[in-house]
């Protein structure tokens, strides 16, 4: 008998400026959660929600919030870059991002986004 998840995982490995990069992306009936890693770790823990008091969704305004790990700027800078259109095409859920990285320039980010894209499965 074939078992059949009812959660939906998809995971992507790639080299990002020659560090080895792992991003797994999980589809939860509330939450998106997704990881990029660059340690093999889940690393820091970030809530990433849309605020609902903004009514157009042209301007929608994302909260992040550290849940375990440091609470950096470059933290929530990367929480939003990364989670955003995540949560947009994803009927505006919250997503759960965890992040784990050795290399956190504005080139990284970019791939980082692509390989989460790689892995919708929203």
């Amino acid at each position: 008998m074939a078992f059949t998840s009812i959660i939906k995982s998809k995971q992507a490995q790639k080299e990002v400026n020659g560090i080895s990069t792992q991003v797994v992306c999980t589809e939860f009936s509330n939450y998106i959660f997704v990881v990029v890693t660059q340690y093999g770790k889940i690393g820091t823990l970030v809530s990433v929600t849309p605020d609902s008091r903004c009514n157009d969704i042209s301007t929608q305004t994302f909260t992040t919030k550290v849940l375990l790990g440091k609470d950096e700027p470059m933290t929530h800078v990367c929480a939003k870059n990364l989670s955003t259109f995540v949560s947009q095409e994803a009927a505006n859920r919250p997503i759960l991002l965890g992040l784990a990285l050795k290399d956190s320039s504005k080139d990284s980010i970019q791939h980082f986004k692509e390989m989460i894209k790689s892995c919708q499965v929203w």
